[in-house]
């Protein structure tokens, strides 16, 4: 029998790329390393895909263009929970299998978003810069059970989230697509409201949406119009979640208190983005996900869907 190629572009397995090989050779396929370090464009994959069953992917730009270059793939597997850049549809309209590993990263995002939360609701940030530029000043604050948290997708991620504001006293409300489950809304104390009303009454906004076309630059210059001069924002979902020119502006004019990027409409996130400039924007390098025990999970399910797939 011939073996199969699987490409592995995944940048999260590449410090495992020796145990990926292993696993995979063993299996009868040979491995293409795509050393890859960020998310791979069309042209990048055009050149790595012919011939290829499978890939082992990370936010690459598998577009229709790409899956008619490659009429031999069989299988995607994403290493993570996001496929909004895979076209799913051209994908299984060509009997490719997508897989993912939904719920993967829900706890340590929701950690994440929660260091975001403290740090503005408490300003720690700022009272840490005014004490190592000498400056002895006592800013009015409020304890978080006082603030209200606007939860943007009330999915795996968003629930995680709540149970953990849920544990500071804050008021939570939930802006979401569809009715949230009950028993998260008892336990938590959310209460599902519109996203106009949640954005004009929060304190603190935390987007834990996916993207589609739905979701594409939710918060914009219209959207933004409607949110408290002190408010914050938190994106942990995807980067066009949000306009950032629009964003970049209210934050520059003063019309937003801050914000706490985890994730960008381009990434790396450009050397020019204004963004970097602004000094109440915090960033991150799309890394809320962050956990060696998650890690070490995806690893071992994306493996394994690619190998049960083929």
């Amino acid at each position: 029998m011939a073996r199969l190629k699987v490409v592995v572009s995944a940048p999260y397995a590449r410090p495992c790329i020796d145990r990926y090989r292993r696993t995979l050779e063993a299996a009868g396929c040979d491995v293409v390393d795509a050393c890859a370090t960020e998310r791979l464009d069309e042209d990048q994959l055009l050149e790595l895909l012919p011939g290829a069953q499978a890939i082992i992917c990370g936010d690459d730009r598998i577009t229709a263009r790409v899956l008619a270059a490659a009429p031999d793939l069989r299988v995607i597997s994403k290493w993570g929970t996001g496929i909004d850049s895979i076209d799913v549809g051209e994908a299984r309209r060509r009997g490719i299998v997508v897989c993912n590993t939904p719920n993967a990263f829900s706890e340590p995002v929701a950690d994440t978003v929660m260091g975001y939360v403290l740090l503005a609701g408490r300003q720690l940030v700022r009272m840490n810069a005014d004490m190592h530029h000498g400056v002895w000043r006592k800013p009015q604050l409020r304890a978080l059970g006082e603030q209200t948290l606007g939860i943007v997708g009330v999915g795996n991620c968003g629930r995680a989230v709540a149970r953990r504001a849920a544990a500071f006293g804050m008021h939570l409300l939930g802006a979401d697509i569809v009715d949230i489950d009950p028993l998260v809304k008892e336990a938590t104390g959310l209460e599902q409201v519109s996203l106009h009303t949640l954005l004009r009454e929060a304190d603190i906004v935390s987007f834990n949406c996916t993207l589609n076309p739905s979701s594409f630059h939710l918060l914009n210059a219209e959207t933004l119009a409607l949110m408290k001069p002190t408010a914050f924002v938190i994106n942990t979902s995807r980067g066009p979640v949000i306009d950032e020119r629009a964003l970049e502006f209210a934050l520059s004019e003063g019309r937003l208190a801050g914000a706490a990027l985890d994730v960008f409409e381009e990434e790396p996130l450009p050397a020019s983005s204004l963004l970097r400039a602004i000094p109440n924007c915090w960033l991150s390098p799309h890394n809320a996900n962050s956990s060696v025990a998650a890690a070490e999970r995806v690893h071992e399910r994306t493996l394994q869907s690619l190998l049960d797939a083929l």
